[in-house]
């Protein structure tokens, strides 16, 4: 079903799918438990610790700015931090591909009583930053950075910071947790006005350890504190699961269950999205991890029919609207994706390549300003698409292959690893148990 070399991966349509798979553990509560307990007081251990290039990102940060992280396991999935004074880095910390890394480790360093410099690769150094630099400096954070203050390497050179009522002009947990994590090293209490609902991992982290974020509607406050270390069993990725969920409910013939995935509601977009176009999902096995809802879900062959998708739901879904594009290929009638202008400076500009992909393989798609339509029920066939060098594109893709007929070629299918490295195999895997 599945040949991949160091390039490059082949998939084939599957006849059937079926099996169980555990994705790898939330790369957003992963940076998040990383980075608080890095800064707190005590020691941690966090299990399940997201095996992607980007949480090793984070890791590396943080030991260079000098926390003392052990890694227990072969794969670096049990994880031990040791809290330190931050120190000041003997070189420029690098972020690789990571915008959760740069913009959460930014909320730190602009409250850091040295100099620093924060860079990434060629992709993280073309996505906007100024959302993040302009904030911190009118909480008194000496910052450069290249492009007249928007794009890295950005360079923080230590400061006072205080506290402010800042009005967020997009609804980012990104910047959200910046704010909230400077906000600790302000003088008084830092206010966030949010235009919409966004990811509330810091909130829910920040309580399990002792620090009071009070929430009035789409109003987030925090006052300056010090963290209490806190132990953190790191739940599946559901942007991870999202993929098999899709494979599952667009597939004629079959039947996959997702083990022990976060379903904390400001990240069940996908699941609202499925379940109103009339996916088969159901939600098993609820129980709670460290603060965070977790669950089992199963998904099998479904009928779906065209939604909407947009406003205050594409927050709750955004990383997922390459997959959801693909779904709404095998829905009745024209979906509509919109208000979804940020995933243009995403790894890549997610519409139009979704569009470019997607256009390949057969698909009825038109790519708007803000969004895409979709209109289903057009025959997918296996072509040669590019990922252009990103995770989501290149695992959206490979579902893609085992849905359409005949053979699918995917380049830069290694990027998967940011977010997914066993990606590729446990597509052979559920491919190959339906054959």
């Amino acid at each position: 079903m599945l040949q991949s070399g160091p390039m490059q991966a082949t998939v084939r349509h599957a006849s059937r799918l079926r099996g169980s798979i555990t994705p790898p553990g939330d790369k957003s509560i992963s940076h998040r438990a990383v980075i608080f307990n890095a800064i707190a007081d005590g020691e941690a251990r966090i299990e399940n610790y997201g095996p992607g290039a980007d949480c090793l990102s984070t890791l590396r940060i943080m030991r260079a700015l000098g926390a003392d992280i052990e890694t227990e396991s072969a794969g670096g999935s049990s994880v031990v931090v040791r809290a330190r004074p931050l120190t000041e880095p003997a070189d420029v910390l690098n972020a690789g591909n990571s915008g959760t890394t740069m913009r959460l480790v930014s909320g730190v360093l602009a409250g850091a009583p040295f100099m620093s410099v924060l860079t990434g690769d060629a992709s993280l150094r073309s996505r906007p930053m100024g959302r993040i630099i302009e904030p911190l400096q009118l909480m008194g954070a000496p910052i450069d950075a290249r492009a007249n203050g928007t794009l890295a390497p950005l360079v923080f050179r230590g400061g006072s910071l205080h506290g402010i009522h800042y009005r967020m002009p997009v609804a980012s947990a990104q910047l959200k947790s910046c704010l909230l994590l400077a906000g600790l090293f302000a003088d008084e209490e830092t206010v966030i006005e949010q235009p919409a609902l966004s990811r509330d991992h810091t909130e829910l982290m920040f309580r399990a350890m002792g620090i009071d974020v009070a929430e009035d509607g789409l109003t987030v406050s925090v006052k300056p504190g010090r963290l209490n270390a806190v132990d953190v069993t790191v739940p599946a990725d559901i942007s991870s699961a999202a993929y098999w969920l899709v494979a599952a409910v667009c597939h004629p013939d079959a039947e996959v269950q997702v083990r022990g995935v976060g379903v904390n509601p400001s990240r069940t977009g996908v699941l609202d999205a499925l379940v109103a176009m009339g996916a088969d999902i159901r939600i098993e096995n609820r129980r709670s991890e460290g603060g965070e809802p977790v669950a089992d879900l199963s998904a099998r062959s479904s009928t779906l029919e065209a939604i909407e998708i947009g406003g205050d739901l594409i927050p709750r879904l955004v990383d997922e609207v390459p997959v959801l594009a693909l779904a709404a290929c095998f829905a009745k009638g024209t979906t509509h994706i919109k208000d979804a202008a940020e995933l243009r400076i995403k790894e890549s500009d997610r519409l139009r390549v979704t569009n470019r992909e997607l256009t390949r393989l057969g698909a009825r798609i038109e790519e708007l300003p803000d969004g895409l339509r979709i209109t289903g029920g057009a025959k997918l066939t296996g072509a040669a698409c590019r990922s252009s060098n990103d995770h989501r594109m290149a695992m959206t893709l490979g579902i893609a292959g085992l849905l359409a007929s005949g053979e699918t070629t995917v380049t830069s299918a290694e990027s998967a690893s940011v977010s997914y490295p066993s990606f590729w195999d446990d597509l052979g895997s559920l491919a190959g148990a339906g054959s």
